[in-house]
């Protein structure tokens, strides 16, 4: 009788409205619990790369360094600064400025960079924007070589961000851009004369640090976030759609 009531003239836009709502809000509960599965497994591959030892880039980078993002890494050799970028929209204590990103020529084949070296990029850390608005004024950062740099890999940004602003194609006759809005590695490595590894190094911070560049750390929460929680909800509005649509038709025929 209600199956029949809900497919009457008078109350098929409101039923067909009251399903789609329903098939909406499961839609979104099925989202959040693939979100949940996706934290789950991030959760898991961060654990386990903290567990690893820390990888010698200049030993061994022959392996899958892009499934290894968040592993501790060692590399040593020579930085080659007239090759850096700089990264924007970073801030220090509430200062506005920039990060350095610099190609790291590995000891073991950083002997000539006509001969194709292999290197990778490291976030050296920010540095203030005033007086830094040109390449110019990066050379009072620069360190005496060689280096050893020790931090954790972390892989460049190859989508934008929701709201971000991507970076722009390089302008008829321009052969790099100094600044960026993001790290992209393919991007990035597409200016530089010589191959690079798909993989950046985040150096280890040291409190102490307070001489620009300064590295900073990404924070990494092991939660599973609020993602059951909202799968729950949608799943419950759903389920009040379903149930309590005939209940309501019904009283309106008795009515």
């Amino acid at each position: 009788m209600i199956l029949k009531s809900m497919f009457q003239k008078k109350w098929i836009l409101t039923t067909l409205l009251v399903l789609l709502g329903a098939a909406l809000c499961i839609r979104l509960g099925i989202w959040q619990l693939d979100r949940l599965d996706q934290r789950r497994a991030f959760n898991a591959h961060y654990l386990s790369m903290l567990e690893l030892p820390p990888l010698d880039l200049n030993a061994d980078a022959t392996s899958d360094l892009t499934a290894m993002e968040y592993r501790s890494v060692t590399a040593r050799g020579t930085y080659d600064f007239d090759n850096q970028v700089a990264l924007l929209n970073y801030y220090n204590e509430g200062v506005y400025g920039y990060h350095l990103l610099t190609p790291l020529l590995l000891s073991d084949t950083s002997t000539s960079l006509s001969a194709g070296g292999r290197a990778v990029l490291v976030d050296r850390g920010w540095i203030p924007a005033d007086g830094n608005d040109s390449p110019s004024g990066w050379i009072r950062y620069e360190e005496a070589a060689p280096v050893q740099v020790q931090g954790v890999m972390r892989l460049g940004v190859t989508k934008v961000p929701f709201g971000g602003r991507a970076d722009p194609p390089l302008a008829e006759g321009q052969t790099r851009l100094d600044f960026w809005n993001f790290a992209n590695l393919e991007r990035i490595g597409g200016q530089i004369p010589y191959p690079i590894l798909p993989i950046y190094i985040q150096p280890t911070v040291d409190p102490a640090d307070a001489e620009p560049p300064i590295p900073s750390a990404s924070e990494v929460e092991i939660t599973e976030g609020p993602h059951m929680g909202y799968a729950i909800q949608w799943f419950f509005f759903a389920s009040l759609l379903l149930v309590g649509y005939p209940f309501f038709l019904r009283k309106q025929e008795q009515a």
